[in-house]
Parts: C-alpha cells; structure tokens; sequence
C-alpha cells in the first residue's frame, strides 16, 4: 500500500470517529476546487445500455451527454436518438483521447470486467468518475481506483442507489450512532439471486458474434474467447472471467445498510460452504462468512451471506415481520446484545417491515426518532453536484465504495478455494496460501492497463 493510501484511510478512520461508526454525512472528500466553475458538466457515458441507459439519462439531467460509447451498434444508435449531439464510440479509450476537452465526467456502466479500465483511464486524465456496481472485479481492482481517486482529486460515486435511500440511512444511524440494539455480533445478509444460469458443467455453446456486437471490445481486457449468447448480453455475471456473481451482483445493496452502519471493512478471514464449481461459472448457491475484528469502537464481528436459495437458520426468522405470508427473499438481520434489527429486501427501503425487535415486540422505524443522518438529493444528484465543488457523494470510491468493494470481493475468494482465507486487508494478501493470486489481481491483455 502507497504511503498516500495509508493517509487516506487514516483520514477516513478519523472523520469516521467524529461521526460514529460508518460514513453519516456526506462529506469526507471534495473535488478538486478548480472544478467548482463548471456550470455545465460534459458527460462521457461508457455503456449505453440495459443499466447503462438509466444511467446515461441521469447524466443527460445533471449536464450534457456530448459522448456515447458502446460495443453494440444497436444499443448506440438507440441512445443515439436520446442524445443527438452526442458523438458514437465503440472504444471508450479513443472516446476518452478524442473528446478529453469536452468531458467533465464519466458514467461507467459495463460489464464487470471492464469497469477498472475504464474508470481508471477516465480519472488518470481528471476526470469525475461515476462507476456501476461492483466497482470492480477483483480486490486489487478496487484497491487501484480507490487510490487513483484520491490521488486526482475527482467527484466519484459507485451506483448502488439504495445508498440515497433515506430508510436505509436512518437504520444505518440508529444502528452504529444511537445503538438500538446495543454491540452488534452477528450481521445476516440473504438474496434470491442469482436469477441467470450459473452451475457446475454449464454447457457454453459458442458460435460467431453478431455483426451488431465488436465482441473484442467487449472482452477487452480480458483473454480471447468465443463468443456465446450463454455469456452476452447478459448471463456474464455467472462467469468467473467476466462477472462476480450473485455476491458481486447484489451484496453492493444488500450488505450496504450494515456497512454503512458498522464500518464492515478489513476482515481478517473468510469461508465459504457452496455448491461445487468447475473455474468457469459461479456454484448454484453460497453461504459465505466473513470475521471482522473491533474498529474504532465497533465490537469485533461475524457477517454471514447467503444466495441462491440459502437463508439464515429458521429460529433467526420466525418473529420477523411478513410480505403476506412469507419472509422476504432478500434482507439484512443485525442481531446485537439489546435486540435484533431487521431490514428487508434489498435496498432498505420497506418502512412498514423494517426496525428492532426486543423481549418479543417489533417497533418499526417510523416509532424510532433519530437526527443523526443526512437525507440525499438523490442518488446521481450527490454526484452532480460533487462535481460543482459540493460535498462527496456518500458512495464515493475513496472513503465508502472501495472499501465496501474489498469486503464483497472477498468472499468470492473462499467459495473459489472451498477454504477458509486467512486475509492482510493492508497488503491484499491471502496469508495461509498463493493460489488466489490470480483471483485477487488479474492479468490483462490487448493493451489494456491500469
């Protein structure tokens, strides 16, 4: 780690012990101020469709779109019509080195394995960065973006939207700040992902992309491979070599309420039971536990996660409240000394289900009074206005959203072993083995770097 990270973590772990546990105001870092002048932001957008489409909508709103990019030829003449004035790329690179002058700030909403590349490229030459969810693939990824961030100075933000959400920050509030339900030891997180094909001896047919499709761009830094509609345009998230997985896909929002609430970042080890694996695609389910130490004040921890029909064990659920007659399928359950605190579904947003349960009783959020929190603009409109020289955007890259990366991101190192990783968060080091060298920082190819 760079002498300069190291300050910056301190930075964060400080203003975090003003606060409280967690990142509450959204504030911590500031946009370089020379770009407190623009009036108007020039937008690059780098993937135009499926979420990239919201997203380049969102930047049509906040500024002006003067840049689409994508692979497909299809989805860019769509977004082509939405934003006339804008030029058309395929290769976000020559977007980035062509219209450098006329662009402000980026949205990067590509599949994960092009995220970093993108992102880093887009904030090396200064440029405010928006980048979908996960951040990254790997932890090394995350760990480069967080310190080329905080080395330019630029407005950042990943899109996990729930972060905005104002349930979600008050349970976070009321969790870590006022402690409702005392020291919290164990964190619950469950999802119905994944809802694409990802199994054991997956049968990926191959056959010629379409003329529609710049498959080399798609894969770009990744090795050659033959294109399948097994793997484009969606079902990449199954594939170790494009995706994440159900954790990667959805723990950015699942997970999120506890790590805002309890600064779940560094843990010291992780282990996984799932179903078997062949190198290729991500196992049917996963039930993954990660160890966390005491920070700052924060009792030391337990988080487990669940996918793919796994769930916490029965007597944890039964005095949850209810969607009709059944549980949510996804959700968070912190379980502290006081009580437990539940928060359904994915984003914190139910506020009829969500609150603390003690001696037998549910009081729902909307009884509990708490002020320690700070209500959102809206989700990009944080990241707008970080731009303009405003606060950060609470999921900034360089003091929330790298750090949450990390976490996800290592437990897909467990379910790749099939055993317990013993982690050095500072070093990106797995310390009881070498064979997650590769899942942890990957190898790039054709002319791809960070």
């Amino acid at each position: 780690m760079t002498k300069k990270m190291n300050q910056s973590r301190r930075k964060f772990m400080q203003a975090s012990a003003v606060a409280g546990a967690g990142f509450w105001a959204a504030g911590g870092v500031a946009p370089k101020a020379s770009r407190a002048a623009i009036e108007e932001i020039g937008f690059g957008c780098i993937g135009v469709g499926g979420k990239g489409s919201s997203d380049s909508d969102d930047a049509g709103r906040a500024g002006k779109v003067v840049a689409i990019c994508d692979i497909d030829d299809e989805t860019l003449s769509k977004a082509g019509e939405k934003f006339p004035g804008a030029k058309k790329y395929h290769d976000f690179r020559k977007m980035l080195e062509d219209m450098g002058s006329s662009i402000d700030a980026v949205t990067v909403s590509t599949p994960d394995h092009t995220h970093a590349v993108a992102a880093a490229m887009a904030m090396k030459m200064g440029k405010h960065c928006f980048c979908q969810k996960p951040l990254t693939r790997s932890l090394w990824e995350a760990r480069q973006l967080t310190e080329i961030a905080t080395k330019m100075g630029v407005a950042t933000q990943m899109g996990n939207q729930g972060t905005a959400e104002s349930n979600l920050r008050k349970s976070a509030a009321l969790i870590g700040k006022q402690k409702v339900i005392g020291n919290v030891k164990e964190i619950h997180v469950w999802t119905n992902r994944p809802v694409w094909p990802q199994a054991y001896g997956l049968q990926v047919a191959t056959q010629p992309a379409p003329d529609h499709v710049k498959w080399d761009l798609w894969l770009g830094p990744n090795k050659p491979h033959e294109y399948s509609p097994e793997i484009h345009p969606f079902k990449w998230r199954g594939f170790w070599e494009f995706g994440t997985g159900a954790l990667g896909d959805m723990a950015c929002h699942t997970l999120n309420m506890s790590f805002m609430a309890l600064n779940l970042r560094d843990p010291i080890s992780v282990e996984a039971k799932a179903d078997r694996h062949d190198g290729i695609c991500f196992p049917k389910w996963s039930e993954i536990t990660f160890e966390f130490p005491e920070l700052d004040g924060r009792a030391a921890c337990k988080m487990v996660w669940y996918d793919g029909g796994q769930v916490p064990p029965a007597e944890l659920l039964n005095d949850l409240p209810k969607q009709g007659d059944n549980h949510f399928s996804s959700g968070a359950l912190l379980i502290g000394d006081k009580g437990k605190f539940y928060s359904p579904g994915d984003y914190g947003e139910h506020v009829r289900q969500t609150g603390v349960i003690a001696n037998g009783e549910f009081t729902p959020i909307r009884s509990l009074e708490c002020d320690d929190w700070v209500r959102s603009p809206g989700h990009f409109v944080e990241f707008a206005n970080a731009i303009k020289g405003g606060p950060a955007a609470m999921s900034n890259i360089q003091t929330y959203s790298g750090g949450l990366t990390e976490t996800i991101l290592l437990g897909n190192l467990a379910v790749w072993s099939g055993k317990k990783v013993d982690w050095d968060a500072k070093n990106l080091v797995a310390t009881n083995t070498s064979d997650l060298d590769k899942i942890i920082r990957p190898e790039y190819h054709n002319g791809y770097e960070i």
